[in-house]
């Protein structure tokens, strides 16, 4: 009743930001600590924004490579880990490889966006459904908005899933 109420009265995106701090605070404080907000969650894209800050900033006034890592990882982690949730089974999520083109430097907000939806939520349905580890790559661009939609970084990550026992 009162997570009906929940899902009901407070908008999608504010319901998924939400989501992505409370894991933060409760399993990952650097999630939390650097300020992530869904921008966008749907069927066909997965848009997580961080901003530049004080938290988020290296020395040269753009946001540090170890802060798009992470926007990195929620974007690519976030369509799975809510289908985990929803499926109410007990999946271990990780990522067994990084790789990282940094382009030019971020010197706004950035947008950390994925556009493989439907092809990671049926990797979740195939580890289900199988019950064995499987790995999935997952592209993620990084664009600063306020720059234009030139991506400042790219990242593929590789998505490693396994029903547990």
């Amino acid at each position: 009743m009162i997570k009906d109420l929940f899902t009901n009265s407070i908008p999608r995106k504010y319901q998924d930001t939400l989501f992505v701090r409370l894991f933060g605070i409760t399993k990952v404080p650097l999630i939390f600590f650097v300020s992530p907000s869904v921008v966008r969650l749907d069927e066909k894209v997965c848009v997580v924004k961080i901003p530049l800050n004080r938290r988020t900033k290296n020395h040269l006034n753009s946001m540090y490579f170890g802060v798009l890592a992470t926007g990195a990882d929620l974007a690519g982690g976030l369509v799975a880990m809510k289908e985990i949730t929803d499926s109410k089974k007990k999946v271990a999520l990780s990522f067994k490889d990084f790789h990282a083109d940094f382009l030019k430097r971020a010197e706004g907000d950035v947008h950390f966006v994925c556009n493989q939806i439907p092809e990671i939520k049926k990797f979740v349905a195939e580890v289900i459904a199988s019950g064995e580890r499987m790995n999935f790559p997952v592209h993620i661009d990084a664009i600063v908005p306020s720059e234009g939609n030139e991506p400042v970084a790219k990242f593929i990550l590789t998505l490693s899933l396994k029903l547990k026992s």
